[in-house]
């Protein structure tokens, strides 16, 4: 399997996956800033066997001005709504939304940072899969607990503090910003209380890592995005003397920069997520701002 295929799963190979004697569990993460609908889609209409998960509430704790908007879930709360989806060991886990995986993502990173190790993004999301011909199942699927017991720590992940360090010293490594670059460039800001961006961050939408069809790009120009971004791509193989340059990624709370961390990881990169992101570090005043390109 290649690392690729260790990330993203497509619709074809979905179907393999669901044909074969291996166990998947299918999450629907429906979701968007400023809606609450998420729930009534899944219900009219979802993957076969897909269970729905709630962003807010199950892939996050409540939030506060001085954690953010969606911290990461105690770790007892995550596992109980990863057995309340139906995982156990030695099961593939696929997630998927309708957005090009910018909500699904965070699933993804979530139950891998857990300890679980097969979980996939449904590449394209639901509109590959119906354009691939897959059927949809509309009501509620409740199924058989799960038994998963999972174990914090396994994805790296870093503060406000050093986000802030790494991002002053561009030898040391690379901050990625995931939001648009109107709010990166403080232009417009809809939800935090600061416009602008971390100092020395790089501004690196999100939506820049699918094509048109909203599918991720293909290896080589996902690399050749990093690679003019800054990323230290591909430069690292066994028996160098160091590891790549470290990489951290943070968005508005959290979220669509678990995608950047996925886009990363199927090229084999792995990047450092900053939960708190720019909904903590705007919530401080004692942090500096930057504004501009």
């Amino acid at each position: 399997m290649s690392v690729r295929d260790e990330v993203l799963v497509g619709p074809a190979a979905l179907r393999g996956l669901l044909d074969s004697a291996r166990p998947v569990v299918l999450l629907d993460v429906r979701w968007a800033l400023g809606r609450t609908d998420g729930h009534e889609q899944y219900v009219a209409g979802h993957v076969p066997g897909a269970v729905y998960v709630d962003l807010d509430t199950e892939l996050a704790s409540p939030p506060s001005a001085a954690e953010g908007r969606h911290p990461l879930p105690a770790l007892d709360d995550l596992e109980a709504s990863a057995r309340r989806w139906g995982v156990s060991e030695d099961v593939t886990v696929v997630v998927y939304d309708d957005a090009g995986g910018m909500s699904a993502a965070r699933a993804w990173w979530l139950l891998r940072w857990a300890g679980v190790e097969d979980v996939r993004l449904l590449d394209g999301g639901l509109a590959a899969w119906t354009a691939s011909g897959g059927g949809l199942e509309a009501g509620e699927r409740i199924p058989e607990p799960g038994t998963i017991v999972l174990r914090s720590g396994q994805m790296p992940v870093t503060d406000a503090d050093g986000t802030g360090a790494l991002a002053a010293d561009r030898s040391a490594g690379i901050v990625l910003d995931a939001r648009a670059g109107e709010r990166f460039r403080g232009e417009v800001e809809p939800v935090d209380p600061r416009a602008g961006h971390v100092p020395g961050a790089v501004s690196a939408p999100t939506a820049e890592n699918l094509g048109p069809d909203g599918r991720f790009l293909d290896d080589a120009a996902l690399r050749a995005r990093f690679e003019g971004l800054g990323v230290d791509v591909g430069a690292w193989q066994p028996g160098d003397p160091r590891p790549n340059l470290p990489v951290v990624v943070y968005c508005g709370s959290g979220v669509t920069a678990a995608h950047q961390a996925a886009a990363l990881a199927s090229v084999g990169v792995t990047a450092t997520l900053f939960p708190g992101s720019w909904s903590q570090w705007s919530n401080d005043p004692d942090r500096e701002v930057a504004t501009g390109a």
